[in-house]
This record gives C-alpha cells, structure tokens and sequence, in this order.
C-alpha cells in the first residue's frame, strides 16, 4: 500500500533502520482498562533505549516512548516500523530478545508477537 511506501521512505530519510515506539501510557488507578505503566513499561523502554545505545546501534534505530497503542490488556506493547511488527514484553529478557533478534539479525521474536 501507498501509505506503508511513505512511512518507510520518511524513515530511511531520518537515517533509521527502526522506529520503535513503546506505550507508556499511565491511566487513572479508577480507570477500567488496564495500562502498560503500571506495568513497568518505562522502566523497560528505558532499559532498552540503554542497551540499544551500549550496543552502539543508536545511529539506526531510534528508541521513543509512546501514549496509549490500544492493546493495554497485552501490554506492555511496542511496535517497529518499518515492518510493523507489535510485540508484548514482560521483562528485560524480552527485550533483550527482541534487540538481538528483530533489531540486529532482522528475525522476529515469534513468541512475542501480538496480532493487531
């Protein structure tokens, strides 16, 4: 589609390999639907925008946090463009799988996946 075509070209102009946005929206303690803050998803986003600096691929993927990605009950959630791929993450370890896997071999972490 004419749409994809566009984010990949915008992404490549902004020298990114990924864009990977993860939630970290924060919901009222009354709220009904869950959050992925409470869910320690800054505290992960920031670990992986940590790891993915240590590991020196700054310069190809860019690391953003993001509001709510409507998937709160799966959360925490982050997704990748390029490609588009959603991912729920739980702990550190997945997201070391995710940056060893997607972000520097290109292969997805199937068991993380979360369909959209």
């Amino acid at each position: 589609s004419s749409c994809i075509f566009k984010i990949k070209i915008s992404i490549r102009k902004m020298n990114y390999d990924f864009h990977v946005f993860c939630c970290v929206n924060e919901r009222p303690e009354s709220a009904v639907r869950e959050c992925c803050k409470r869910k320690k998803s800054l505290e992960l986003r920031n670990y992986m925008k940590k790891r993915v600096t240590e590991l020196k691929l700054e310069k190809k993927i860019r690391i953003n946090q993001s509001g709510c990605l409507d998937k709160c009950e799966l959360g925490p959630i982050m997704v990748i463009y390029p490609e588009g791929v959603w991912y729920s993450f739980k702990n550190s370890q997945d997201v070391e799988e995710i940056i060893k896997s997607h972000l520097t071999n290109g292969i997805v972490v199937k068991r993380l996946l979360v369909n959209v």
